[in-house]
């Protein structure tokens, strides 16, 4: 197996075809000509099956606070220790535990890994830290995170679909946020899941919760590795992509 931490940080700038700022989003087809077949053969070895899951905390304040707020479902010893060992920034961590936990309740056979969700967030934008970017305590990305423009030249052309407003270009869209949607997929799937009432992409609460409920949407059971394949190939269908997000959960989920 190579490094599972790819070559993410020299593809943050510039206009190249990149797996981390503009090609991996959500509800696109960039890359065509890949099989199931092919990516199934190609990610098959790292599959995370076994999708761990991250214990719930046991306040009796916060389980009976409404809204529930994604980033405090996971027990924060466990977020804590787990980030110590992966290098997952705490505040990122919780949200994708904290989806993970939302959508076990939402769609029970899903079976979808806290771990999957990081192995995506560690390819799109290194966790939120891409470019020097961080997420702040309310979980924000700061400053935003704004993909290439998908203007055709190394991506499918994207014609802007929301008048600019989350990408801040009115000609072409953008991928955003550390989850990296665009803004037609986040029309569809964006979530609150920090309670605040809104849609933010690029809150990790919010995004984590939408990029969760699209993969078990789209997958179904990602204890099953071809259905986990489809899923991912769903957020970015090359094979670079899905081994590069297989590898990085398989990580992530043995330390945690």
């Amino acid at each position: 197996m190579r490094d599972w931490r790819g070559s993410g940080k020299a593809l943050i700038l510039g206009s190249v075809a990149m797996l981390l700022l503009g090609v991996g989003v959500i509800g696109a087809s960039f890359v065509v000509g890949n099989t199931g077949a092919t990516l199934a053969a190609a990610s098959a070895e790292v599959v995370p099956v076994d999708p761990p899951k991250a214990p719930l905390r046991t306040d009796p304040q916060i389980l009976a606070a409404q809204p529930q707020i994604l980033s405090e479902r996971a027990d924060p010893e466990w977020v804590k220790t787990v980030s110590g060992r992966t290098g997952i920034p705490a505040r990122a961590l919780a949200a994708y535990a904290g989806a993970a936990i939302q959508v076990a309740a939402e769609a029970p056979g899903c079976s979808l890994g806290w771990n999957t969700l990081a192995g995506i967030g560690h390819v799109e934008s290194e966790h939120g830290t891409i470019g020097g970017a961080h997420i702040d305590a309310a979980g924000n990305a700061v400053p935003v995170i704004i993909g290439i423009a998908l203007d055709g030249r190394t991506t499918d052309a994207i014609p802007d679909t929301d008048g600019g407003t989350l990408d801040g270009d009115s000609v072409w869209d953008h991928a955003v946020g550390p989850m990296q949607f665009i803004p037609s997929t986040w029309a569809t799937w964006g979530a609150d899941g920090n309670g605040d009432g809104a849609k933010n992409p690029q809150n990790i609460d919010d995004s984590a919760l939408a990029a969760a409920r699209y993969l078990c949407d789209v997958g179904g059971d990602l204890s099953r590795p071809e259905r986990w394949i489809a899923a991912v190939a769903a957020y970015n269908n090359t094979v670079e992509y899905n081994n590069r997000v297989a590898e990085a959960a398989s990580h992530y989920g043995a330390l945690g």
